[in-house]
């Protein structure tokens, strides 16, 4: 029987919500490399979009491979690796972590069906019961054909000891790197079919199913020669996949807001699109974070301009403009605002100005409006704070339109993509300060 794990948040169920003050959301990459198919690579990010290397490489199994590795946090405090652990075989490999980056080799695990000549892609998939379930790829072919996928589910709590296979009805054969999050009393499937070189995606009421293929071809706008689908859910409720664009040599990710049934235009993974391959991503709410004073007067100076301040102009656009101790009243009135909780995420921050007009965003340029109490506006005024490139600074990240933050261009105020260069950095980042009134 498997062993149920009541209690925590699973990977690969439905769990969004900005974290409250004190606290802040993890996002932990791991993942091999085109430089080394034998090391583990760990990153983290605060956003889904910007990840910061933290050792690399971080593990190497003992023999074999560490392809596909994929990351979970158990019940009992450790965080677990399972990963490929060779282009051929019929064995799964296992690590385990107290911290994510320092990794001890557990074991390799047979996986009991006769015949098996290649065992890939296990992931991880931990259900509302608390099962701990491993999704892998299995086949019985001479060459890298007809792979289907199976699970097994842990029968003890340790995890060294596993249920018998069983093959995930409705998909197959000849789909690879099966991804399963659960929305309700629904299991979604991302999974690559192997002949067309597109990820497809069906739903099923059981994990085990019947699936039903719901989506074919190039329905997402993923585009095709693409493997190693892995979903995690923003704070703001949507789903991000990141995919392998193997044939290009690039590595990409969409979000979706409709219950995966449109995805925004497919970006690249900055900093590490072209190195990283087949990752998966945990989140996780740990403590920290960036904590702005609510209800209170502030100003928003530039890190790397600090003669300049966030400002409104007379046409309602947003800029970063010099303010000193000579200037004006009236600029020194247009450089001050009141942090408020932010309109469509209390966890979150708005921004006032004395004029009652909010700091959001339109057609992606910084501008200050008058509220019209629809949802578009407040998630268009509502920002998330994210550490900024100097100690005190803070990067405010767009709420609707996570991996975009505000930054200076020319002295104007924009919501751009991340970008992983230090002027990107610095141009985003900005320190709340006394206010000028």
């Amino acid at each position: 029987m498997p062993v149920l794990l009541g209690g925590a948040v699973f990977q690969g169920t439905a769990s969004a919500a900005t974290p409250p003050a004190g606290q802040a959301t993890r996002y932990t990459m791991t993942a091999f490399t085109n430089s080394s198919e034998s090391n583990l690579y760990v990153y983290d990010s605060p956003d889904a979009t910007g990840y910061t290397l933290r050792k690399g490489p971080a593990y190497t199994p003992p023999s074999g491979l560490i392809r596909d590795p994929s990351i979970f946090k158990h019940t009992d405090g450790y965080y677990y690796l399972t990963y490929t652990t060779n282009w051929t075989g019929n064995t799964i490999g296992f690590a385990r972590s107290t911290d994510r980056v320092n990794w001890t080799f557990l074991y390799n695990y047979t996986i009991p069906i006769s015949g098996l000549t290649r065992t890939w892609a296990p992931e991880w998939f931990i259900d509302t019961d608390g099962s701990v379930n491993i999704i892998m790829s299995l086949t019985a072919a001479s060459t890298a054909t007809h792979f289907t996928p199976y699970k097994i589910t842990a029968t003890n709590s340790a995890l060294t000891a596993w249920s018998t296979p069983t093959q995930l009805s409705g998909i197959g054969p000849n789909y690879i790197d099966t991804f399963i999050v659960k929305v309700g009393s629904t299991y979604h499937a991302f999974t690559k079919n192997e002949t067309t070189k597109y990820i497809e995606y069906a739903t099923a009421s059981s994990l085990t199913g019947p699936y039903t293929i719901r989506k074919t071809g190039n329905w997402a706008g993923f585009g095709d020669w693409v493997e190693g689908p892995a979903l995690v859910q923003l704070d703001n409720g949507g789903w991000r996949i990141y995919y392998d664009g193997y044939r290009a040599g690039k590595y990409w990710y969409s979000d979706s807001y409709d219950n995966f049934a449109t995805w925004t235009t497919p970006a690249e993974l900055t900093g590490l699109t072209g190195f990283a391959r087949h990752l998966t991503v945990l989140k996780e709410t740990v403590p920290g974070g960036v904590t702005l004073p609510t209800n209170t007067t502030r100003s928003l100076q530039s890190a790397n301009y600090p003669d300049r301040y966030a400002v409104v102009r007379s046409d309602s656009l947003g800029h970063i403009d010099p303010v000193s101790t000579s200037s004006s009243t009236a600029v020194k009135q247009s450089a001050t605002f009141t942090v408020v909780p932010g309109l469509a995420d209390a966890n979150c921050y708005s921004f006032r100005h004395s004029s009652g007009r909010y700091l959001r965003h339109w057609d992606y340029r910084i501008r200050f409006d008058s509220s019209n109490g629809t949802d578009t506006f407040n998630k268009d005024a509502t920002y998330c704070a994210r550490p900024g490139s100097t100690s005190g600074s803070v990067r405010l990240e767009s709420y609707n339109y996570p991996g975009r933050y505000i930054r200076h261009y020319n002295y104007a105020l924009r919501v751009d993509p991340h970008q992983n260069t230090d002027t990107f950095r610095a141009d985003s980042s900005f320190t709340v300060v006394s206010p000028w009134t």
